[in-house]
């Protein structure tokens, strides 16, 4: 973040991901929809995009890179920004994402460093998408399961923000790669706080559970896991919902800290502590 008045901010955010489904324009779709996610979880709103694709030449056609780019510009104009260049490089493996320069009344911006005892958590989006992902590259995915994961990761969190904003949330993240633990323990102890977390009522994909309970599991899940389990305390024993949990999300929702009402799930709330994340 930077300060560009007494009043306004600039954020400044890069990210770009390898190919989580087949359809270019579809892939390019998420990959823009994960990049802005950092700017919406701040507060703010996006204003200037650069893509950043990294293209193998020697595997496929110049048409593919065409429709990722249409992809990512339909995401850029649905946030209301504007794409104004970019750049591309020659490469063995397929990337693609965006630099985002963002604006927020300096008053609007959010952090997961402010969450108070007595907000509540909400999440804006269900979990699941690395699972689900995951059973799709191994052929085993149904296609309900493979829409819903592809609507949920091509969802802006566009207006999730500006109603965290509209009601002062005290703190908000992105739920991205570290997953829904993951995120939730950087923002404890980032806050100084503990998150208690009931895992009755967290949403995620239906059929996720069932893939995770098949062992679909990124490995990524079991590296959050091994990172970050020594700062979660189970008070009963979930079963595969944990890994659910733990999950690595690609364009996943909004963790919300909020002392108000929100019109997304409620899926716990803040107390003291020191840096904890307490599942239910």
């Amino acid at each position: 973040m930077v300060k560009l008045s007494e009043n306004e901010a600039l954020i400044y955010t890069l990210d770009f991901i390898t190919p989580v489904v087949d359809d270019p324009e579809i892939f390019g779709e998420i990959a823009a929809a994960n990049s802005l996610s950092d700017v919406y979880a701040m507060g703010a709103d996006p204003w200037i995009c650069l893509n950043i694709l990294c293209f193998p030449t020697c595997k496929l056609p110049l048409d593919y890179m065409k429709l990722i780019v249409k992809g990512g510009l339909k995401k850029i104009r649905e946030a209301e920004a504007f794409l104004v260049g970019g750049h591309s490089v020659d490469d063995l493996e397929l990337k693609y994402g965006l630099s985002v320069v963002g604006r927020a009344l300096l008053e609007n911006v959010k952090t997961n460093s402010q969450a108070k005892p007595k907000d509540r958590l909400y999440l804006t989006k269900p979990l699941g998408t690395g699972i689900v992902v995951t059973a799709i590259k191994a052929g085993m995915s149904s296609k309900r399961a493979q829409d819903e994961a592809i609507d949920v990761m091509r969802t802006l969190n566009k207006e999730a923000s500006r109603i965290m904003v509209k009601k002062n949330a005290s703190a908000a993240t992105d739920v991205t790669g570290f997953g829904l633990i993951g995120h939730a323990v950087e923002m404890a102890k980032s806050s100084k706080v503990d998150l208690v977390i009931d895992s009755t009522k967290v949403p995620y994909i239906e059929e996720a559970l069932e893939y995770a309970e098949f062992g679909l599991i990124p490995a990524g899940a079991y590296e959050n896991e091994k990172h970050f389990g020594k700062e979660v305390v189970f008070k009963r024993d979930i079963g595969t919902l944990g890994m659910v949990l733990y999950d690595p999300q690609t364009s996943g929702g909004l963790l919300i800290s909020c002392s108000c009402d929100l019109p997304y799930h409620e899926i716990g709330y803040v107390i003291e502590g020191n840096g904890r994340v307490i599942v239910e």
